[in-house]
């Protein structure tokens, strides 16, 4: 099979962190073809879509990934295109979705762009509120501060963030919080997510990896004792974990409304218990998933696709 990766620079990937070097290092040991491309090389001649990719290999040892020579080729003809492209969503992003959109019919992709345009990793969890800590959407500076003293603390988070960038707590008792509220929303201009502070996360952030609706595995994310954020990204530290039932029913229910928007790959976050986020761009913990487990996520993943692949489009 022949499986085209669109997404960052590869160069930039971590060989012992990033996803998205297990999901190439993984087709190619069961004898597929990987092509890397980045969004901005993929391009449409009327209905027709086309990339200019290279060949892609990637090792465990330095250096870590080579590139072929570039060769414009017809996506029609791949048997799948992954999408790994990192947050934010922009317009770019929006215009890439766009163009794939024409070729769902006769090649398949993970995720599927209308989903990657519906589910903005911050604003999807909303539809399960009644999963989630208390929370706010709202450019209002004078109404994020009355949901701040409603909670006693609570966490603002940008709508277009990943791993943890612009994460801030907010308190009554912190002289910073309006001039945080302020530079978040660019004064009024601006919508952010202001949700109730847990406690828990001292604990850690479960990352559950959900594959087609149906739970992979977990792991835990534990954030450094001066930091807020309990991402890789930023320092968090990573133990071996498990759902607990009340866990596992939470995420078979979100798991049902992601498959319906062809949503294969996931990855949420959940604090005691609650509904955090909903990660659909590129979510990662597959590599330390498989260390603490002892099992090979990437390898489900992968077989997963391929039966995709040859069933051809829903």
């Amino acid at each position: 099979m022949r499986f085209l990766f669109v997404m960052d620079p590869a160069e930039t990937m971590l060989h012992e962190q990033d996803t998205s070097f297990a999901l190439i290092r993984t087709p190619r040991a069961r004898g597929h073809e990987c092509l890397h491309c980045l969004p901005r090389q993929v391009g449409s001649r009327g209905r027709e879509v086309f990339a200019e990719a290279r060949l892609i290999a990637v090792h465990d040892r330095a250096p870590h990934v080579t590139l072929g020579e570039p060769a414009t080729l017809e996506l029609a003809r791949l048997d799948a295109v992954l999408v790994r492209k990192d947050p934010p969503f922009d317009i770019d992003y929006l215009h890439l979705t766009q163009q794939l959109d024409l070729v769902t019919d006769r090649t398949f992709v993970l995720n599927d762009p209308r989903g990657l345009r519906d589910a903005n990793e911050k604003l999807f969890a909303l539809h399960f509120a009644e999963l989630m800590p208390r929370s706010l959407v709202s450019a209002e500076p004078a109404r994020i501060l009355g949901f701040v003293a409603e909670v006693g603390e609570a966490v603002l988070k940008p709508l277009d963030g990943a791993g943890g960038r612009g994460v801030v707590l907010l308190s009554t008792q912190d002289r910073n919080t309006r001039a945080l509220v302020d530079l978040h929303t660019g004064e009024g201009a601006h919508p952010a997510l202001v949700q109730e502070y847990l406690p828990a996360i001292r604990a850690g952030d479960k990352r559950v990896l959900v594959l087609d609706g149906e739970p992979l595995g977990a792991i835990l994310r534990v954030p450094r004792p001066d930091d807020l954020r309990a991402n890789i990204h930023v320092g968090g530290q990573v133990a071996a974990t498990e759902l607990t039932p009340e866990e596992l029913a939470l995420v078979r229910t979100v798991g049902a409304r992601l498959r319906a928007h062809g949503l294969w790959l996931v990855g949420l976050d959940l604090i005691g218990g609650k509904l955090i986020e909903v990660n659909v761009t590129s979510p990662t913990g597959i590599q330390e998933l498989g260390r603490l487990s002892g099992g090979r996520p990437d390898e489900a993943i992968i077989a997963w696709v391929e039966r995709r692949a040859r069933s051809g489009p829903e």
